[in-house]
């Protein structure tokens, strides 16, 4: 009688894909602002005198901003506004931009979804569908006598609270230090409250220098008024050397 014949061997169990990681896309856009975005501009602006403490000194209004943002259509020699602009689905890609600044795609991949509150409030002036703005920088140029070049200041730099600690505000100043290298300046400058921590901790990272033993000198309102008006009894002096 013959022998049985052996069992087949085992089959070998499938290997468990254990990466399943699942991210969400966020497409982003970064384009000159016009004078159409003041609404949601000046939005953005008290949404950063709220974060910042600093209602009580913010008088900005649509029309204020509208009659001195945007006087002109020289992108860079005076005031600048940069807009990030984010949707879930990809952002059609502008058929026409200022001949000073091509539009600046990127996709991000989130661990989570965004859930924006807002929504509704800050809709692209651009009427892509499903864009939103996010965030802003408003920069000007400067000059710097000891590099006997120009250079920019950023007055502000802000992203919405929902799109914070997503990469926005790095790609914002990115861009403003791009079109610095570009046209041959030489730094790019701007100030940071002291009790903002994170936002130190930041820009240290990305490497720029805080210069602790500056400080900031204003004159504005009543003492901006009084001053002009007493000018006439200084003599010759530097402000920087008296």
């Amino acid at each position: 009688m013959a022998a049985a014949a052996p069992p087949p061997p085992p089959t070998a169990a499938a290997e468990l894909n254990m990466d399943l990681t699942t991210t969400y896309p966020l497409f982003t856009r970064i384009r000159l602002a016009t004078k159409p975005d003041v609404p949601v501009i000046h939005k953005m602006i008290h949404q950063m005198a709220v974060f910042e403490r600093l209602t009580h000194e913010c008088s900005a209004t649509e029309a204020s901003l509208s009659a001195t943002l945007f006087t002109n259509n020289n992108p860079f020699e005076s005031f600048t506004v940069f807009l990030i602009e984010v949707s879930t689905t990809p952002i059609p890609t502008t058929p026409t931009h200022h001949p000073k600044f091509t539009p600046i795609y990127k996709t991000l991949n989130l661990d989570l979804p965004v859930s924006d509150p807002e929504l509704s409030s800050f809709v692209s002036s651009t009427m892509d569908d499903g864009v939103v703005v996010a965030g802003f920088v408003l920069f000007f140029p400067n000059y710097s006598t000891f590099l006997a070049k120009p250079g920019f200041y950023i007055e502000d730099l802000f992203v919405r609270e929902c799109y914070r600690r997503k990469g926005l505000g790095k790609m914002l100043l990115s861009a403003v230090a791009k079109q610095a290298v570009a046209m041959g300046y030489g730094r790019v400058e701007w100030v940071v409250l002291d009790w903002n921590v994170n936002a130190i901790k930041f820009y240290e990272q990305m490497g720029a220098n805080v210069m602790q033993e500056w400080r900031v000198c204003r004159l504005t309102g009543d003492a901006l008024q009084g001053y002009a008006a007493s000018s006439d009894m200084w003599g010759g002096f530097s402000l920087w050397t008296m």
